[in-house]
């Protein structure tokens, strides 16, 4: 195989993330966006020491897990969001089963002790489930009239407007048609990433799933002066199932293409909501970070809870739950234990869990500040268990050692990215630790992400 060749083949697995494995006459390509049973059509783009790497150009043949049925979203296909819409949800959760066992089995294989896997929990709400959206303004052509909404499939300029987004409810496609045909008419100008030149950036819409609040951002650059008020106004008008309790004009001159603040101004209400998550509240903020997918958080963290089962033995347990971010596990598994300890390196999210904590009455949750490798050496309570929910690329190797150090009976590893997870199982099994139980949560369903939980043992400790 060679750069610029293009070829034919069948995909034979898909393996995270998004790695569609095509077997063709020269061999083995990695294409994404491809799913298993399609023949496609794809061109090398990179070729070395046996490995191939080719970008998707036609699907030649659907494959026979595929449903017409399924594939309904209007975008699907140019949207570079979901990569399995035309899967039906069964389907997916096969898939992405058979991804995190692929990773997990040469890894945990070689323990002495079988471990259990649990499986892949499915989302309760597969379509509508988003309770974010950051929606790009742009063009789908160069010099083309406004769009809103995402980035095409393998571009970083043009956008594609998702009026018909099937992973967001009505509310969300309601908010972005009344924006791009506010400022449609108005002939407002969009930001242009190249020459750093217009108004119009994002538009951020975060909707919670229990109580129907809406918090919506309006993020421009600063180089423009703009009356907002009939934006505004336009958005009061909207019929709803929800309700508006907030609208932000955010300014944001940065190069770089994310939602920022340099200055935010509040147009309407206030600039936070209130969210319910397994009988807590959680207040939420422009920037907050909270799951995605409100429904499968409840899910997700249902299971650590029943992953830490009890702790009643420890008298008062101290628990750790680090990359803690807005502190809701902590507060979660806070019923369970003496004290809870959360450090998190952002220090928005530690003042948003700490006033979270007082709105829920928990008494027994301390948020640190600071990076976990350096938060630790100042802690005097030892931990009991261990909870960590590290970002994508893992645990830092020096901190994942000063965890181990610890020496704690059980302890549950959460990840968002099951290759990271791997990597760093490894480094428990070398220190004498075991994982007992696995379960994954399908948080994002039609994408390529995964949740996986794992419950981690000293070895030979007697099982539940």
């Amino acid at each position: 195989m060679k750069k610029g060749e293009v070829l034919e083949g069948i995909v034979e697995r898909v393996d995270f993330p998004n790695k569609g494995i095509v077997v063709c006459e020269g061999g083995a390509c990695v294409v994404k966006n491809a799913i298993t049973g399609q023949k496609v059509s794809f061109r090398i783009h990179k070729a070395r020491k046996g490995k191939a790497e080719g970008r998707l150009l036609e699907v030649l043949e659907k494959s026979p897990l595929e449903s017409e049925t399924e594939s309904s979203c209007p975008h699907f296909g140019s949207c570079g969001g979901c990569v399995y819409m035309s899967l039906p949800y069964g389907e997916q959760l096969k898939l992405k089963e058979g991804q995190v066992r692929r990773l997990l089995e040469p890894v945990l294989g070689k323990q002495e002790t079988p471990y259990v896997y649990d499986g892949m929990k499915a989302s309760p709400k597969p379509y509508g489930y988003r309770n974010k959206m950051e929606f790009s303004f742009g063009d789908e052509v160069k010099d083309g009239p406004l769009a809103l909404g995402m980035h095409k499939r393998g571009s970083f300029y043009d956008i594609v407007t998702v009026d018909g987004c099937r992973i967001v409810d009505g509310d969300f496609r309601r908010i972005l048609t009344c924006a791009k045909e506010y400022f449609t008419a108005a002939g407002t100008s969009h930001y242009h990433r190249l020459r750093h030149e217009g108004y119009l950036r994002h538009l951020l819409v975060r909707k919670a799933a229990k109580t129907g609040e809406i918090l919506v951002a309006l993020v421009t650059a600063a180089q423009e002066e703009h009356d907002l008020t009939p934006f505004k106004d336009a958005l009061m008008e909207l019929e709803l199932e929800g309700s508006i309790v907030g609208i932000l004009h955010t300014l944001n001159d940065s190069v770089a293409d994310v939602v920022q603040s340099d200055k935010t101004e509040v147009l309407y209400g206030q600039d936070y909501f209130y969210e319910e998550l397994l009988g807590l509240k959680f207040r939420i903020s422009q920037f907050s970070f909270f799951q995605t997918n409100t429904h499968g958080a409840e899910v997700l963290y249902s299971m650590v809870r029943d992953y830490i089962g009890s702790l009643s033995g420890k008298g008062n347990p101290v628990v750790y739950d680090l990359y803690s971010g807005t502190g809701t596990i902590a507060q979660v598994v806070a019923g369970m234990a003496g004290k809870v300890i959360g450090v998190e390196i952002v220090g928005e999210a530690v003042e948003a869990a700490r006033e979270n904590a007082r709105m829920n009455g928990l008494d027994n949750c301390e948020f640190l500040a600071g990076d976990v490798l350096k938060v630790l050496d100042g802690i005097r309570e030892l931990p009991d268990f261990i909870i960590l929910d590290p970002p994508r690329d893992g645990v830092h190797p020096k901190a994942l050692r000063k965890i181990i150090g610890y020496g704690v009976d059980r302890l549950v590893y959460i990840s968002c990215k099951p290759t990271s997870l791997v990597r760093d199982l490894e480094v428990f099994l070398e220190n004498g630790y075991e994982a007992v139980r696995v379960g994954s949560v399908d948080q994002f369903p039609f994408t390529g992400s995964i949740e996986t939980v794992v419950l981690l043992e000293k070895k030979g400790l007697a099982k539940f």
